[in-house]
């Protein structure tokens, strides 16, 4: 029944659903911690498919096994599912209507805030050292401007991380920014 609220109710995409999945998991439910909304994003974006399906498979396996996969999935799908086909109908005989076209740019204001508010929500969950920056600028760099695919650079944002950690862990010194030796 979570799901299927986040699912009804949060409009824009995976990304716009990412503070009222927060919301509701960590401190509604409690089913998880602030920090594990970071490697939920991370997962989800990683692996394919959309990122609200991907969130919602991994919460409900991680909160009720198999069955909770299936029903935070079925959860999260259907709602969409059934706007978009009504929708569907509908739009095509009023698409024309300015107020209907002016209707879309607000929507799409307030998704941009959304969207905003969760890149600044794993801003502050992310270490804050030089090696993440590097990695954070070079990822926009590529996206952005080189258009490099994203799961190259997701790929490539991961073999960095490891052979970093794997540095860190032969020459015995935590990482900047780790839980060691916070940079913040």
């Amino acid at each position: 029944m979570t799901f299927l609220k986040i699912g009804a109710f949060t409009f824009g995409g995976g990304y716009a659903m990412i503070p009222l999945i927060r919301e509701e998991i960590v401190h509604r439910h409690r089913w998880m911690e602030d920090k594990d909304i970071l490697d939920i994003t991370a997962i989800a974006e990683s692996t394919p498919g959309p990122i609200a399906i991907n969130s919602a498979t991994f919460v409900g396996s991680r909160v009720a096994g198999l069955p909770g996969a299936f029903a935070a999935t079925f959860g999260v799908v259907l709602p969409s599912f059934v706007i978009i086909y009504v929708i569907s109908f509908i739009l095509r005989q009023f698409e024309n209507f300015a107020a209907v076209r002016y209707a879309f740019f607000g929507v799409r204001a307030g998704v941009l805030a959304l969207i905003v508010n969760a890149l600044v929500s794993m801003y502050r969950q992310c270490s804050h050292d030089v090696f993440s920056w590097c990695v954070m600028g070079a990822a926009l760099v590529l996206v952005a401007f080189a258009r490099v695919n994203v799961l190259w650079v997701i790929a490539g944002c991961a073999a960095a991380g490891l052979l970093r950690t794997g540095i860190f862990e032969k020459t015995g010194r935590p990482p900047e920014g780790s839980e060691k030796e916070s940079s913040v």
